[in-house]
């Protein structure tokens, strides 16, 4: 049957041979020291004329859309290790987030905070929770417009760890400096 492979695991391929398992670790951080760590990303979703009125009006018919994104995306932050298999599972101090409507691009942006003291990051932490609060807007707006589209999800700021501050390369706008408590 040949080797085995690392650990003696095994896997199945399509045509049912078997090859070595692919090796997954969760990172060790026991030896990095326990610092504040605070993670900012941010997206949006472009809703259309309709849907965008009907958002900034108050006039979903599911509820309001922007409260039920912020509450979402929380619940969908703390949720992270669970979702994602190889993320620590940690004790966020603080996960915000934070909506605002773009009336130009008829869009709904929303920027998520996740805050920690801690040997791991929160990066994945707000990228999740950024992207459960993009689709619960998802959710509650395809009545009013089926053709919605997420856009520009990045990681804007990261803080704490032996790379210290972290800024992405287009910067951060006023509302992330805002957010941060860089204004």
């Amino acid at each position: 049957m040949g080797d085995p492979g690392p650990q003696g695991r095994r896997r199945f391929t399509p045509d049912m041979s078997d090859t070595p398992a692919p090796q997954f670790a969760m990172a060790d951080v026991s030896a990095k020291p326990a610092t504040r760590r605070r993670a900012l990303a941010r997206g949006s979703i472009l809703l259309g004329e309709t849907a965008f009125d009907a958002v900034a009006r108050g006039e979903v018919p599911k509820g309001d859309p922007l409260a039920m994104a912020e509450i979402a995306g929380i619940q969908g932050a703390k949720l992270t290790p669970q979702l994602l298999p190889l993320c620590h599972p940690i004790a966020l101090s603080r996960i915000a987030i934070h909506t605002r409507l773009d009336h130009g691009q008829h869009a709904a942006v929303v920027y998520a905070l996740a805050e920690i003291t801690e040997r791991t990051g929160v990066e994945m932490e707000a990228l999740t929770g950024l992207n459960v609060a993009l689709l619960t807007l998802w959710d509650l707006c395809k009545p009013l417009n089926a053709a919605l589209e997420m856009d520009s999800i990045r990681l804007l700021y990261k803080s704490g760890g032996k790379q210290g501050e972290w800024v992405h390369p287009t910067g951060l706008d006023d509302a992330a400096r805002e957010i941060l408590g860089l204004a």
